[in-house]
């Protein structure tokens, strides 16, 4: 009746319900849950009047390293993840150089290891020259899935033809993350990316989202392969997902469902420039629709920092892309207490969800024999996000300034606590991401 970690009298959110309970945690793994008030441990953490989740998994986030290391690297991404309560982030291809082959996974999850406060693993990118080595690629250690970029993306990693997303889709078994945006579409209206941020979403407008996503799911369907379709950001897409729930899953970010255009980008000008970008409200509600029916499998962040310097260049020369890893579960413990979804749903989304669609093994659930991976939450806490707060290397957010209720104030990874208070805690001691396929 011993452990060595045992968080007492906090409130559970997981499966079973929301409920007042002990957890303990013994060799990184759960032990037991429930009254266990004759339990002692090494370690205790009395979570009296905090909310106890399991941990904040961040299924695409992009870290820069190696190759961008001054935008961000895997010591601060990770850092700004455990910050915001994150215990697992999934790190996106699109590096210098880039991650299509087994000796450039195998440098990444060496990095990870010297260098991650949280845990982690990476996608290997679909491209010409990998295809026929894609289903060996794909059970590398420390592999999340494959991800193909359809539109906007760096040297081979785009596949924007059909006939290559078919070779893509029927090279391998593990689930293929997919940025779906029309590039024959985004060349010809390239023109339109003119003056100002504003034409932003009127370059890369609606059709252009939702021939890419159908595209894709017609692709999937007819090969038989399980994709997932990041960022999604019209309602005319989730219609369609909603009826290709059989190959697909579907992400939406925080950014998506919280900022609104015009009026992000007369605020915000560059600072909230993204692909695909920011719509109107008329889509932002549509997302929520979407998510509240069920559509929605995961909340991601699509962390893609960018210096200060870069982003202040004028459109279109300004890079696309936000931080976001830190401020995932604020600004979504916010659109809880604002009415907007439940707190199991929430924690589906952020947990449970990314371990369903990846086949994470052993992480997403506060389960016995699951890893002791905790986030815990003062759900009643108002506050600001502030630069000073922010770990990322780039230094900002567009959510700078924005007051929200609920907050992160507690990572725990394994058993060990990364974060508690505001403040970091020990050393990085990061772990690859185990995965049902490829044990």
């Amino acid at each position: 009746m011993r452990a060595d970690l045992l968080i007492k009298n906090g409130t559970v959110v997981s499966a079973r319900g929301i409920e007042q309970a002990d957890i303990a945690i013994e060799n990184e793994k759960i032990v037991a849950i429930g009254s266990l008030s004759s339990w002692s441990a090494s370690e205790e953490i009395d979570a009296s009047g905090l909310h106890v989740f399991p941990g904040v998994i961040d299924s695409q986030v992009h870290f820069r390293e190696p190759g961008l290391e001054h935008k961000e690297d895997l010591a601060t991404g990770t850092a700004a993840a455990a910050m915001g309560g994150v215990t697992a982030i999934f790190e996106m291809p699109n590096t210098k150089p880039l991650t299509l082959t087994a000796q450039d996974m195998a440098d990444k999850v060496r990095r990870g290891r010297e260098k991650a406060w949280t845990d982690f693993a990476f996608f290997i990118g679909a491209a010409a020259e990998n295809v026929p080595n894609l289903p060996s690629l794909e059970r590398q250690e420390g592999v999340a899935g494959v991800k193909l970029f359809m539109g906007s993306s760096t040297g081979s990693l785009l596949v924007d033809r059909d006939e290559d997303i078919r070779k893509v889709l029927e090279n391998g078994v593990r689930r293929v993350a997919i940025h779906a945006e029309d590039e024959p579409r985004l060349l010809a209206r390239q023109h339109l990316a003119v003056d100002t941020p504003v034409n932003h979403p009127v370059w890369r407008d609606v059709e252009c989202a939702r021939l890419a996503t159908e595209r894709v799911l017609r692709i999937a369907r007819e090969t038989g392969r399980r994709i997932h379709v990041l960022h999604i950001t019209t309602k005319e897409e989730m219609a369609l997902l909603a009826k290709y729930k059989d190959v697909a899953t579907v992400e939406v970010t925080p950014q998506h469902l919280t900022l609104q255009a015009p009026d992000c980008y007369e605020e915000l000008g560059s600072y909230a420039q993204m692909n695909p970008p920011i719509r109107e409200e008329a889509h932002r509600s549509g997302l929520w629709e979407a998510l509240q029916q069920g559509v929605v499998d995961v909340i991601g962040s699509d962390h893609a920092p960018h210096t200060k310097e870069e982003k202040a260049k004028p459109y279109p020369q300004s890079p696309s892309g936000m931080p976001g890893v830190q401020t995932l579960f604020p600004l979504m413990l916010d659109h809880c207490n604002n009415g907007k979804l439940s707190l199991q749903h929430l924690m589906d989304l952020t947990s449970a969800g990314p371990a369903r669609v990846y086949g994470i093994a052993g992480k997403g659930r506060l389960s016995l024999g699951f890893d002791g991976d905790i986030t815990l939450v003062d759900l009643k806490r108002k506050q600001k996000i502030e630069e000073s707060w922010l770990a990322s290397k780039c230094g900002w957010s567009p959510f700078t300034g924005k007051t929200v209720t609920g907050w992160p104030v507690g990572t725990i990874i394994r058993g060990r606590q990364v974060m508690r208070d505001g403040q970091l805690l020990g050393s990085s001691a990061g772990q690859p991401v185990r995965f049902q396929e490829t044990l």
